[in-house]
């Protein structure tokens, strides 16, 4: 592990490419910038930490990169294409074929069971040659809870089966916002063990997070303060 430039060697072959992101927000006459001219990359089977304090922008990072909210300056690629600046269309269509979102809450409909939330994401995607359901729960150790409904999940298995579903499309990018930030540590290391056997799988995974495990089993770890990276 290693703390230095956010953006590494590589940069043509990146799975995540972001330059010079800027994100402000404005309430009444006050305006706040939550990013300053970001940029990072981010390689094909390496994990990367963002770390930093409550407010350092984080969250509104991973937003952009995800497509989800739109900087007001600076460009997001992902898998070669822009995602950044593109009707909301396009932008989810990107997002659902080609980066899996993880965070505190699993984001599992409370009315589908595990396996159907999983079939759904991965028709949403409507991309050939998805995981297989079974192989899927199999690989995130929930093969006989299937069928149960995330509420009757415990809070591992519910961590697990947001994984899960992060993974139903099979993505080049894996974004999640402080994933072990509501499990015990023995569920940590589970959980940080199935994303590094994922990068070597070739999977690019940024994780924000405040957790010394998380930036320990990292690749690199990008610190951001004040919206900026800090060196």
């Amino acid at each position: 592990m290693s703390s230095g430039p956010a953006e590494p060697p590589g940069e043509a072959t990146a799975a995540l490419r972001a330059r010079t992101l800027y994100r402000f927000f404005r309430a009444g006459e006050e305006e706040t910038l939550a990013l300053r001219g970001v940029s990072l990359s981010l390689e094909p089977g390496e994990l990367v930490a963002v770390t930093g304090p409550s407010g350092s922008g984080k969250s509104t990072l991973l937003s952009c990169l995800a497509g989800i909210d739109e900087p007001d300056g600076g460009t997001v690629l992902v898998a070669g294409q822009r995602i950044s600046h593109r009707p909301e269309t396009v932008r989810a269509r990107l997002r659902a074929r080609h980066i899996g979102l993880l965070f505190q809450s699993a984001n599992l409909l409370q009315h589908l069971t595990v396996r159907q939330n999983l079939g759904l994401a991965q028709r949403l995607a409507g991309r050939s040659g998805a995981p297989d359901i079974g192989a899927l729960l199999d690989s995130v150790g929930l093969t006989r809870r299937g069928h149960a409904h995330p509420g009757e999940l415990s809070g591992g298995e519910s961590a697990r089966a947001g994984l899960a579903l992060a993974l139903a499309n099979d993505p080049v990018v894996l974004l999640a916002d402080e994933p072990t930030g509501e499990v015990d540590s023995a569920t940590e290391k589970q959980i940080l063990d199935l994303l590094l056997s994922r990068a070597r799988d070739g999977v690019a995974i940024l994780l924000a997070s405040h957790s010394p495990a998380v930036s320990a089993a990292a690749d690199r770890v990008i610190r951001l303060g004040d919206g900026k990276v800090l060196s």
